[in-house]
């Protein structure tokens, strides 16, 4: 399974995969970080698809077109701000995984490529969010045999040793 998980650290929006995930905001109008350089990436059309999806809860995922992206599809999913922990910050990063993998299954994409969902200006912590998408892209590997390969695009140096620290607990 492992063979089907790659850890690069490398910018998202240079991938040549069927999707790329965007770890966006709740109006998929485009934002910082990742979402920010995704939306500049692709250009204006992605906007104006965006705009007619009318957002996206936390948790959940929406797909569009990559546009001028290597990528064939972008899915936007919106992850959890940290708040400590207590408000269902773990359950709702689990979800986002599980909806982009429901949407990959739904559309036929065989590769994907995420970044490190809700790790920047949302707070969570890297370790803990990184087991959760490796627990969750694990999951459906296993149960699973239409993805043929995950990417975990890592943008920093603490994710991407968290990541490869995360794979090495796998074997």
């Amino acid at each position: 399974m492992m063979e089907r998980i790659e850890i690069v650290k490398t910018d998202i929006t240079t991938l040549a995969v069927d999707a790329i995930v965007n770890a966006a905001n709740s109006s998929l109008l485009g934002g910082g970080g990742v979402d920010g350089a995704i939306h500049h990436a692709a250009g204006p059309e992605l906007l104006d698809e965006c705009r007619l999806l009318a957002g996206c809860k936390t948790g959940q995922a929406k797909l569009t077109r990559g546009y001028r992206l290597p990528a064939r599809y972008v899915i936007h999913t919106v992850g959890p701000v940290w708040n400590g922990g207590g408000h269902n910050e773990r359950e709702l990063l689990a979800s986002c995984y599980v909806s982009c993998f429901c949407i990959a299954r739904k559309h036929g994409l065989r590769s994907l490529a995420f970044p490190a969902i809700s790790c920047g200006v949302y707070r969570f912590p890297v370790e803990e969010a990184v087991a959760i998408a490796m627990r969750e892209t694990v999951a459906e590997l296993a149960g699973n045999d239409s993805i043929d390969q995950v990417i975990f695009a890592c943008f920093g140096e603490l994710v991407y040793s968290s990541y490869l620290q995360a794979a090495e607990g796998l074997y």
